[in-house]
């Protein structure tokens, strides 16, 4: 074991495996639904980044490279200055969503560079101009921008054109779980001096809760160099620093001066460092002051160009004479080594060194993801910020069929400023990734969204803070197999444990998704958007006009899909305990009822060889909307294999099985698997072989699906030939949009009618590798099509895998397809290791779109490198 398995080893016997002290303070907590309480449930107008630095919070903090503790008591992050600026740096910016042509969207540069399960190593690089923050500039021109023309981002506003801006690295290394040395370095890419005024700022989190502590917490000085944070609940922590040129205290309190008008009944508010540093008011007065529940000690440079300045700062629950003894600093590099060993153990030595590289950040930033949430729906609802009284709008509106959802736990997030919140099934893609670096945290995760104080009593999943009653694709059972099996490969051994207990809790959604999803009991599901935003024609969340009925495709798969994972974690169970074979009959049987409904329902159609929803008209048959989607190809992720000698072990499972074939075929029904008489496995799939080899001529043409980059979300046939359809008089139209989104459909921030998304491509890549698996080098197809290369489903599934890797990877000539227009920026030298990790990329050219540091699902590369490394 290297040392950081070692630490992870220890956490298994925890009740949370989860560290104290991590980087689970979010980078944007204004304009969430949590902050909100407003009468018309508009979250962004009513806590705009405007008033983030002055108005407080009341369900979590926000900041830069921040960490805290795991209730967010006391948190830790940098505040900075470049001497221009109209606020202090203390928090990204980004626009909010009607501010911008494609919806909200950070306009910072930011990089989450290292990280481990444990948190004893982390760093963070923030890239800090030195003119003027554009804030009204990029507002302003992409206020001015339509949806068919690109965002404006901050590479565009040529204010790092000339390498005007420092490089802010913040390092972390942990002497033990409650001792972290920080580690500021503020190196000047400029060719001048330039001054700049850092702030490490300590605080506590103004939660409503602290009114219940019979004591307020508070930060006081204890030397020029130290000082003493005490909370009743947490203890005493210290924060040792080099001399500063100053040092401010204030408390974090709303300025309602600033808010409502009101006077302040207090000088000392949030924002007081931002009065005092930019507008020299109250400094005497907050020197003066030696203790609050907010301080900073205050360091001012002027760095020559080219060079750096470095901070050292301890946090510590140990009170101590003298906190940096000589030769501290070789705490980061002892660090760092074993975060090296630990990626050595998890990294194929194989892999190319940018490939490494990729995996590492994409790990990495998958822990920096971590962050504390917090959300008790009931207590938002019938309380008051006070500033707006409770009203009837937030009563009865967003959520409030979700009084029993009490969150406060630490989740991994998709991306900590676009989305500050979980969602269900962008969870359970994090947990896989997870899973090879700290399995425990992985399945926790997943058995979290189980809990009562998360899953509705009847059965429902939250899908996110903006509607938990929306409803993402099953996949969590899915997300449980590749875990157990991942962690099964690691140790030799699978968790058991583990798979019946989110087993139980899967039944109860898997109940709910019958009951509420297939009205009709026909085994033939809807489900609405499904995660996948404007994939369709119209909101398929809201009812259709005239009371008419969407049978999707893609319910119908997913569900395929949930039944047969059921069915083989009930397989796995019952291998060692017999009392869970009749629930692995129960869902083979019903997976082949939801087979049998998609084939033979009328959702495939024989003249375009593709699978469609139906739209159900009453006083005319059904039409096929044939828009060829992912709402097609979802059909292939429902494929497993039984082995015949685990079958052979289940003496019930193996009679009834058998019994249902033989009944199936005596009378005429369909018969979804395929078997080899010398094999040693059973194919179970939605697909059968003639369709399965249709679906793949689409997927694999480079004229449809197949792009550079991985598999498109809607085919590009819609390039040229639109569909539409008319309802009502109304007219609606889709087309292949490569890009960013030009509708306004759920927010219009991410687009599913072209581009390529990562998770949805891991889903494709596995499935057919599974499909490979049975079929082996009988089962040949051209990729691409029309190539006359043949390959088999196994060698399919790599290079589907290759392509999906050439995105973040680096060309001949040093460049990132990603990257697209801004590789001039990333071929500097200081920048040429830097990756971001994007929500979705182009259809054509790759350029990544949408949230920049989606290194929840997008961390699934790192998998796709170490499975492919296996090949080659």
């Amino acid at each position: 074991m290297t040392s950081e398995q070692q630490r992870l080893h220890e956490n298994l016997h925890k009740k949370i495996p989860l560290e104290q002290w991590g980087p689970y303070v979010s980078e944007r907590q204004w304009g969430t639904v949590r902050e909100d309480y407003s009468y018309t449930g508009d979250a962004w107008n009513y806590f705009p980044f405007e008033q983030s630095h002055y108005r407080s919070y009341l369900w979590g903090e926000d900041g830069i490279a921040g960490i805290s503790d795991y209730f967010q008591n006391l948190c830790f992050a940098i505040a900075l200055w470049n001497r221009k600026d109209p606020i202090l740096k203390e928090r990204l910016f980004g626009l909010a969503n009607k501010q911008g042509n494609h919806g909200e969207d950070v306009k910072e540069l930011y990089y989450y560079l290292d990280n481990i399960p444990s948190h004893y190593y982390m760093e963070y690089l923030y890239k800090y101009p030195q003119q003027e923050f554009p804030y009204e500039k990029i507002k302003n021109e992409n206020k001015s921008r339509s949806k068919r023309e690109p965002e404006y981002e901050i590479l565009d506003t040529g204010i790092f054109d000339n390498n005007e801006y420092f490089d802010v690295r913040v390092t972390y290394a942990k002497q033990d779980s409650q001792d972290i040395f920080i580690k500021i370095n503020i190196h000047n890419r400029y060719s001048e001096s330039a001054g700049i005024t850092v702030l490490p700022t300590l605080w506590f989190y103004n939660r409503s809760s602290n009114e219940k502590l019979a004591e307020k917490p508070v930060i006081t000085s204890i030397s020029k160099t130290s000082v003493k944070a005490t909370h009743e609940r947490l203890g005493s922590y210290y924060l040792y620093f080099q001399p500063p040129r100053i040092s401010l205290f204030t408390d974090n309190i709303t300025n309602t001066k600033k808010v409502t008008g009101k006077t302040n009944a207090t000088p000392f508010v949030k924002d007081a460092f931002h009065n005092a540093i930019i507008n020299k008011k109250n400094i005497a007065l907050l020197r003066k002051r030696n203790y609050g529940t907010k301080f900073a000690p205050v360091y001012h440079y002027d760095i020559p160009a080219g060079e750096s300045k470095t901070i050292y700062l301890r946090l510590s629950d140990k009170e101590m004479d003298n906190a940096f003894e000589p030769g501290f600093e070789n705490i980061f590099s002892f660090r760092k080594t074993e975060a090296d060993d630990f990626y050595n153990g998890i990294i194929p030595v194989n892999v190319s060194d940018d490939r490494k590289k990729i995996a590492r950040q994409a790990l990495a930033g998958l822990l920096w993801n971590k962050q504390y949430y917090h959300y008790d729906v009931e207590k938002w609802l019938t309380t008051s910020d006070g500033i707006t009284p409770v009203n009837d709008g937030k009563l009865f509106g967003r959520n409030h069929d979700w009084k029993h959802l009490k969150n406060q736990n630490v989740i991994s997030m998709p991306d900590k400023w676009e989305f500050p919140w979980y969602a269900a099934w962008d969870l359970a893609f994090h947990c896989i990734p997870m899973a090879l670096m700290d399995a425990c945290f992985a399945k926790h995760q997943l058995l979290l969204m189980m809990r009562e104080w998360y899953m509705k009593p009847d059965g429902q999943l939250p899908a996110y803070e903006w509607h938990f009653s929306d409803v993402n694709p099953p996949v969590q059972a899915w997300a449980a197999l590749q875990i157990y099996r991942i962690e099964k490969t690691q140790n030799g051994k699978g968790d058991i444990s583990f798979l019946k207990k989110i087993f139980q809790k899967l039944i109860i959604n898997f109940t709910w998704w019958i009951n509420r999803k297939d009205e009709k009991g026909n085994n033939i599901f809807h489900g609405g958007f499904l995660g996948l935003d404007n994939i369709g024609l119209f909101n398929r969340s809201i009812e259709l006009p005239g009371n008419r009925r969407l049978e999707q495709a893609d319910g119908t798969s997913w569900m395929g899909m949930y039944a047969l994972n059921m069915m083989d974690i009930a397989l796995e169970i019952a291998v060692v305990d017999d009392t869970f074979e009749e629930m692995a009959t129960k869902f083979y049987e019903h997976f082949i009822l939801i087979a049998e409904a998609l084939n033979q329902y009328g959702l495939w159609n024989d003249e375009d060889k593709f699978f469609y929803d139906v739209f159900g008209l009453t006083d005319a048959s059904p039409i096929h909307l044939r828009i060829q989607s992912i709402v097609g190809l979802t059909t292939l992720f429902a494929v497993s294999t039984i082995q015949k000698k685990v079958r052979d072990l289940l003496p019930d499972f193996k009679k009834r099985s058998n019994w249902i074939e033989k009944y199936r075929r005596k009378n005429d029904r369909f018969w979804p698997n395929e078997e080899r008489a010398e094999g040693n496995q059973i194919l179970l799939s939605l697909v059968q072989q003639e369709r399965l080899k249709n679906i793949l001529q689409h997927l694999l043409n480079e004229s449809e699906f197949l792009s550079p980059g991985g598999i498109r979300a809607l085919s590009k046939f819609h390039e040229t030939n639109h569909y539409t359809i008319t309802l009502e008089d109304v007219q609606y139209s889709i087309q292949y949009d490569p890009g960013d989104s030009t509708s306004d459909l759920f927010g219009g921030n991410s687009n599913w009618r072209g581009p390529v998304w990562i998770p949805i491509n891991y889903l494709i890549i596995q499935s057919i590798k599974k499909y490979g698996e049975f079929y082996g080098d009988e089962f040949l197809v051209e990729c691409p099509a029309g190539s006359g290369n043949q390959m088999n489903l196994k060698q399919v599934a790599d290079e589907l895998a290759r392509r999906v890797i050439s995105l973040f990877e680096k060309d001949a000539e040093g460049k990132r397809r990603l990257n697209g227009k801004y590789n001039w920026f990333y071929e500097r030298p200081e920048n040429q290791n830097l990756v971001l990790f994007y929500e979705y990329f182009h259809g054509d050219d790759g350029n990544g779109l949408g949230a920049s540091h989606q290194t929840g699902w997008t961390s699934l590369v790192a998998c796709l490198i170490n499975e492919l490394a296996k090949h080659e």
